[in-house]
């Protein structure tokens, strides 16, 4: 056994992910997300309620400012006046973030209190910083581990598996994403998670035995993700259940797996309920709950299916290819698409897990057509999209696999990686909740695209007879399947 396919190998890489975390995580808020849902946890902390009136998050005092402890980015003078990510219930102000996450962060950093660490309030910077390492560092740790093990099974050389995985670490939005608090990455990790589970449950169902644990794990932590984003949580059950019911063709599994999912989804509900008397909808679905004096939003929600089409059509093409479209922003997706989809359409293909990884594809078209649907705002003042944040799991699981069948696609991935990395640093120093373009987004968007294009033009030229002639009889083959189902 090398020394890449240890079993410390994706706890060891795990580890240097969660120090990088640690270093890059800002001790303050920098924006009024991160600042809703610290005010959060600080006031389940402090004062035991999910009521933020009392939060230095809602209300900065000046005198934090002024002792070098600030609860928010010294240097941005709007968000002096608080987070603006509340809702106005029965009179108190609550966070619009979905509830359930902050218990389990106020008892995380409960217990780092018992070792040392100040109170929320005393030291809103020092407490800042711990939820980022402890959500945002967590989740962006346990996917780099996770993926490093995806690579593994597809088959990837060490070298090949290094690159690959820098990119994803290195070469994409998530360093500006371990900056600040924020439920996406954490999401990602737990996606990166339920795709190392279901691939157990995969090895299992092959050998003629059932992995208990590992439905009932997939199912808690898919549950857990349900209550990290109402738009693509959702969705993501759905295809872990559809996932191991196509992988195992027996209900007991899928039963098992769903028992998994029942308690962090019953416990989120429960506590939307007692917050907001709602079971089903998310309380910042009730405009009622916007209507607080000096809202800047307006009742403008996410959510609610607007009235011109057309408009709505393009907007879904923006989410991808837009000023701050999501494969734009993260190159090596791009070789990913339509790599992905010459690899999975060619006849006799042999891809490890191939449900498994079709599962999670289905579940990013889901979350981009619900979100294209229901919303017209791009996600508000973030890099990119940053519902779209956990698609990059599944969306690397297939670029590592056009990788391995395809290796003509190697240098493609390089420069698209190479370019991935440059805008990766631009938002890395402006953090996740940057409103404008990201620094240099533009020679990016063009400089992929026009060596993409001398990458494919080289290799065209270059190309074996063999080879060329092997991808003509392909073309020919599926112009002629296409000519025949209309015909038909």
């Amino acid at each position: 056994m090398s020394r890449a396919d240890h079993w410390a190998a994706p706890w060891l890489l795990g580890a240097c992910a969660l120090a990088f975390a640690a270093f890059s995580a800002w001790p303050f808020a920098s924006g009024w997300n991160d600042g809703s849902r610290l005010a959060s946890v600080e006031s389940l902390i402090e004062r035991g309620t999910f009521c933020i009136d009392d939060s230095v998050f809602l209300h900065p005092p000046a005198g934090h400012f002024d002792r070098g402890t600030p609860p928010y980015d010294p240097d941005n003078t709007l968000l002096r006046r608080g987070t603006s990510d509340k809702l106005l219930i029965d009179g108190r102000y609550y966070s619009d973030k979905p509830p359930l996450v902050s218990v389990p962060l106020a008892v995380a950093y409960r217990g780092l209190m018992a070792l040392g660490l100040p109170h929320p309030g005393d030291r809103p910077d020092v407490f800042a910083w711990g939820i980022c390492v402890l959500l945002s560092g967590t989740g962006y740790a346990l996917a780099v581990g996770c993926l490093w093990v995806l690579g593994t099974r597809v088959g990837l050389s060490p070298g090949w598996r290094l690159a690959w995985l820098a990119a994803f670490a290195l070469g994409t939005v998530l360093p500006a994403y371990t900056r600040s608090a924020n439920n996406h990455i954490a999401q990602l990790g737990a996606a990166a998670a339920v795709c190392v589970l279901l691939c157990r449950i995969a090895d299992r169902t092959a050998e003629g035995r059932t992995a208990w644990l590992a439905l009932l794990g997939a199912g808690l932590i898919a549950g857990f993700a349900y209550n990290l984003d109402f738009g693509v949580g959702p969705p993501l059950v759905l295809a872990v259940l559809a996932a191991v019911a196509i992988r195992t063709r027996r209900a007991l599994p899928v039963v098992v797996c769903g028992l998994g999912v029942v308690p962090c989804v019953v416990a989120g509900h429960a506590i939307n309920f007692a917050i907001g008397g709602d079971w089903l909808k998310p309380l910042n679905m009730h405009p009622e709950y916007l209507a607080w004096p000096g809202n800047p939003f307006g009742t403008n929600m996410t959510g609610v299916v607007h009235k011109h089409f057309f408009a709505q059509f393009l907007y879904l093409f923006d989410l991808l290819f837009g000023k701050k479209g999501f494969l734009t922003h993260n190159p090596p997706l791009l070789l990913a698409v339509i790599g992905g989809a010459r690899v999975f359409l060619r006849r006799g293909a042999a891809i490890p897990d191939r449900t498994e990884l079709l599962a999670l594809c289905g579940w990013c078209a889901a979350g981009w057509l619900a979100y294209g649907v229901l919303s017209k705002n791009l996600g508000g003042g973030c890099v990119s999209i940053r519902w779209f944040v956990p698609f990059l799991v599944p969306g690397f699981w297939a670029l590592a696999v056009v990788l391995k069948a395809r290796p003509e696609y190697r240098p493609d991935f390089v420069a698209l990686a190479l370019w991935g990395a440059g805008l990766a640093v631009s938002a890395w120093l402006v953090g996740p909740w940057w409103v404008r373009l990201v620094p240099g987004y533009w020679v990016v968007f063009g400089g992929s695209l026009l060596t993409w294009a001398v990458v494919r033009w080289r290799a065209a030229r270059t190309a074996h007879p063999d080879e060329a002639a092997t991808a003509d009889g392909a073309s020919a083959r599926l112009w002629a399947a296409v000519r025949g189902r209309s015909r038909a």
